[in-house]
Parts: structure tokens; C-alpha cells; sequence
């Protein structure tokens, strides 16, 4: 857990004396309204201005996988009715694996001339969502039996409710180590917190562990394992800047 600060400031502002300057033999002394004006900017108020980070982590509640299937023929229709005819086993599989059809997101679509050849290739992918982590390893197993020849990266992250809750939890760690922060400057400098004067906050960020497919281990058995994954916790941070009112201790 990071407490560091990423920036001190200590503003100490000064009084500044305001004199009436004299027109002529008769000059006139300021008015009453001009008066508050002066006594207003005689006295800045003084201010510590702190910026600090809170982080906390949490177990991964949600993965994202990209399958796709590639295809290749003499002609574009060739390859295109072949992507078309290897989708179904697939979104087959999606459906047995309990995966939402709003969590079945369609990716790149690409059929196109080959680079050293007469012929055409493509091919097409599928961005899954899955909600339990644990089955990740059996979605991309499932989805390779269906006859997905393309694993992308697997992301492991938060739902939003979940990194709301944390992002809460980042933030009040921030202000908790700007509090401390801006307590031992004050004693260092012998003065009083009065208050907070303004609260900014800076930046929330949220962490992702990420898998690529080649990480994914390689066996010589005939019978390959099944794939697992075993996901580190994921990180929710925050930044705050907080300006506090002092006075001189007592």
C-alpha cells in the first residue's frame, strides 16, 4: 500500500501594510467602504496544501476473453461462408457455458487478399465477458474444442459496483494520509489546523492482471490440461489535493 506523498507545499502567506497616499495640501482620508477593502487584503489566510494517494486491492470479480477463428479459401465468399458456418459451434458453446448474450460482444471482422498468395483470408472474433472467474480456464478450453483457433488476451478486473464500493475505499485512504500529512507539517511548523478548505481529487485509477495467450502453459502429453488461471488481486487508486486553513498554536 503506497503512502507516499507526490508533492509538499507549505504556503505561509504574509500581512501587507496598506498606507493612503495624500493628493494636494488637502487630501482626503479613505472612505468607509475603502476601509473594508483594505482590512480585507491586509491578511491572507494561511494554508497547507497537501497531495496525497490511497490504494486498495480486491480479488478479480470479472474476466474479459477474445476467441476467434480464422479461415482461408480461393475466393473472399469462400472464406466468408466458412467464418460464418465455424461462428455457430461457437456461439453454441457460449449459450452451454451460461455466457449472457449481452456479454457476448462482436469483434474485428476481416476478410481480405492474401499478402503472398491468390487467395483470400480471415478471419473473425468474439470479446467475452465472464462473471465467474474460475471459469475462465473452461470458456477458452470449451471454446478451442468449438474450434476457436485464436486466444487473445485475458483481462481480469472489477464489476462496477464492485470498484465503486473501492474506489470509495481509495479516496478515504487518500484523505486519510493527506490528514497526516498536513498534521505533522503543522507540528513541525508550530501551528493549528482550522479546518479544510477545499478537497480536489486528482485522479481514480483501476488496475487489470493480464494474461496473454502465449502465457498459457504448453504440455507434450496427447491429452493437454485443462487451462487455469491463477489471477493476483487488482488495484483501485486514488489522488487527492487538500488545502487546510492554520493558525498560530496557542
Amino acid at each position: 500500500m503506497r503512502t507516499d506523498m507526490d508533492r509538499r507545499q507549505f504556503l505561509a502567506a504574509s500581512s501587507v501594510g496598506v498606507a493612503a497616499a495624500m493628493a494636494g495640501c488637502t487630501g482626503s482620508a479613505l472612505s468607509s467602504d475603502e476601509n473594508d477593502q483594505a482590512a480585507s487584503s491586509d491578511t491572507t489566510e494561511n494554508e497547507i496544501s497537501v497531495s496525497a494517494d490511497g490504494e486498495v486491492e480486491a480479488e478479480p470479480d470479472r474476466a474479459t476473453v477474445s476467441v476467434g477463428i480464422e479461415a482461408s479459401g480461393d475466393t473472399a465468399d469462400e472464406v466468408r461462408d466458412e467464418l460464418a458456418s465455424r461462428s455457430d459451434p461457437l456461439r453454441e458453446t457460449f449459450d452451454d457455458l451460461g455466457i449472457a448474450d449481452e456479454n457476448v460482444e462482436e469483434g474485428r471482422y476481416r476478410v481480405h487478399p492474401e499478402r503472398d498468395g491468390d487467395g483470400f483470408e480471415g478471419s473473425r472474433s468474439f470479446h467475452l465477458t465472464v462473471d465467474d472467474v474460475e471459469q475462465v480456464g473452461v470458456v477458452i478450453d470449451e471454446s478451442i474444442d468449438a474450434g476457436a483457433d485464436d486466444i487473445g488476451r485475458v483481462n481480469f478486473g472489477l464489476r462496477e459496483e464492485t470498484r465503486e464500493g473501492l474506489r470509495n475505499d481509495a479516496l478515504d485512504e487518500a484523505l486519510a494520509n493527506a490528514d497526516s500529512e498536513a498534521e505533522h507539517i503543522a507540528t513541525n511548523r508550530g501551528v493549528e489546523i482550522t479546518g479544510t478548505n477545499s478537497v480536489t481529487t486528482n485522479d481514480v485509477s483501476y488496475g487489470t492482471t493480464r494474461y496473454a495467450a502465449d502465457e498459457v502453459a504448453e504440455t507434450d502429453d496427447v491429452a493437454p490440461p485443462e487451462t487455469e488461471f491463477d489471477a493476483g488481486p487488482v488495484s483501485v487508486s486514488a489522488s487527492v489535493t487538500v488545502t487546510y486553513g492554520f493558525e498560530d498554536a496557542a
